[in-house]
């Protein structure tokens, strides 16, 4: 079995600064609220490899893993996957957008398998996944949506 999410929403905020400020990995930890740091290992053309290191979790583990990802601004899309999987089997994760009434749809596809000897299960991390995106998800919009006001930026208006 594999596990599947896929998880949107709609920010109120102009989609090229929805692009620019999701796309800017170095900066995820201010961005997202499980990072505690993305450090770039190496970028060639639009793709980047980075290693993400997560907060302790509630047993004071820390999670870090390298991955790469791949923006084509063209298509509006992001593919992604884990280089190191950890307990995964295979992480793979696009990111699309889309300009909708009222700003820019953002929506997260993972397709993944844990290995089995993983602590936890296919449909744990599921859930896991969709609960943690819409938690990260809403934390981006309202922080995208504070730097769209403080910019003067309103959804369909480029720059």
């Amino acid at each position: 079995m594999a596990g599947h999410t896929e998880n949107e929403i709609t920010i109120a905020a102009p989609l090229d600064l929805v692009w620019d400020m999701t796309n800017d990995v170095a900066n995820w930890p201010r961005l997202f609220s499980e990072y505690a740091s993305a450090e770039i290992l190496s970028q060639e053309g639009n793709k980047v490899t980075f290693r993400l290191t997560m907060h302790p979790d509630e047993n004071g583990k820390v999670w870090s893993w390298v991955s790469e990802r791949e923006a084509d601004r063209d298509t509006l899309t992001v593919k992604a996957r884990r280089v190191e999987t950890g307990p995964f089997d295979h992480m793979n994760i696009r990111w699309s957008y889309a300009e909708v009434p009222g700003g820019t749809r953002m929506v997260w596809t993972q397709d993944f398998a844990m290995k089995p000897d993983a602590p936890v299960d296919d449909d744990w991390m599921t859930d896991n996944i969709n609960r943690n995106s819409k938690v990260q998800m809403a934390l981006i919009r309202d922080r995208i949506e504070k730097a769209a006001a403080e910019q003067g930026r309103t959804p369909g208006l480029s720059g």
